[in-house]
């Protein structure tokens, strides 16, 4: 008795949402482990910046951007696959949303990648090791950082600077040259002075009565 109980059959579709319900799962789990490692990213960026190292700053809040970019990507890419397949015939995007999936998984992996602090503190050292990571990040950066991506780092790097000011704008006041502080010579031929002294007539003598 009860041999013939049919087992309910996992359809290609069922088992996509369900890894789909996973990756969006794992996207949420990591947006919380990596937020310390964009507010690490950040404070950095102010420190550098303070320091005078500019171009240090630029990239800590390029590489926080990336990060940023990969979660949210990903988080909507995810979405849309599960509209494709809740409204449209699956077999007509099953190939669609397998690929979908796949490029899930490895921005997953690079995901996972981000998310280690003692990689962040490389920013700060000066070793030729730390100095060779942070050029491996910031070509890596160049080939994933959209025009967008750039102008927007680089306005949240000028508004930590102006916080870092207090809100005030550097002076930039029109720098007049110092006045002269010796008698300027003058260079007119001695000849001429001569000539100018020959022109005045002598002032006449008045005879004194003895």
């Amino acid at each position: 008795m009860g041999g013939n109980q049919s087992v309910p059959k996992i359809t290609k579709q069922d088992r996509a949402i369900l890894d789909m319900k996973l990756q969006r799962d794992k996207v949420k789990q990591y947006q919380r482990k990596i937020q310390g490692v964009l507010d690490r990213e950040h404070e950095i960026a102010k420190q550098q910046l303070a320091a005078g190292h500019k171009d240090r700053a630029l990239l800590a809040l390029r590489r926080r951007k990336y990060q940023e970019g990969l979660l949210a990507k990903t988080d909507a890419q995810l979405e849309n696959l599960e509209h494709l397949v809740s409204t449209i015939e699956f077999s007509l995007v099953e190939v669609s949303v397998l690929h979908g999936l796949q490029q899930g998984n490895e921005v997953l992996k690079e995901i996972h990648k981000e998310m280690n602090v003692e990689s962040v503190e490389k920013l700060l050292e000066e070793t030729a090791e730390a100095q060779a990571y942070q050029r491996e990040i910031d070509d890596m950066l160049a080939n994933n950082l959209t025009a967008q991506d750039e102008d927007e780092v680089l306005a949240e790097l000028e508004g930590m600077r102006r916080e870092a000011l207090g809100g005030k704008e550097p002076e930039e006041g029109i720098h007049l040259p110092s006045p002269p502080t010796v008698q300027p010579v003058s260079h007119a031929p001695i000849h001429e002075e001569e000539e100018a002294a020959a022109s005045v007539p002598e002032r006449e003598r008045i005879p004194v009565a003895a």
